[in-house]
């Protein structure tokens, strides 16, 4: 399960952050999560559920911002979000296309409970 592996890892990070920030517990993890990053977003929940058992994360919610992804088509130029897996350019028919987003697997926030009321 490669979904293991990563939150094995974003874990080293919450708790390297809850560290420096003096946080007594971390309560929301968002992530943004493209198409094609290679993960499967209910596989990370799952992990996630199991992971934090026992930690400082242990009632955090896990947030996932799921992003479609972008391709540009080289012969016309054309950018276009897609949702599915249908690589041809629908003003041309060109299958010369470059993907320009959606391999993203990003932690975009920690929310954590502190004793400074300005570090959150």
């Amino acid at each position: 399960m490669h979904e293991l592996s990563v939150i094995a890892s974003l874990f080293d990070t919450l708790l390297e952050q809850a560290k420096a920030h003096k946080a007594r517990a971390i309560t929301m993890v968002k992530l943004e999560v493209g198409a094609l990053s290679g993960v499967v977003p209910e596989l990370l929940e799952s992990a996630f559920e199991m992971y934090k058992a026992g930690t400082i994360a242990e009632k955090a919610k896990l947030v996932i911002d799921r992003r479609p992804f972008q391709v540009r088509c080289r012969t016309c130029g054309t950018v276009e979000t897609r949702e599915d897996f249908v690589f041809a350019c629908p003003p041309c028919g060109s299958t010369d296309l470059e993907i320009v987003s959606g391999t993203e697997l990003i932690l975009e926030k920690i929310e954590a409970e502190t004793d400074d009321p300005g570090d959150t």
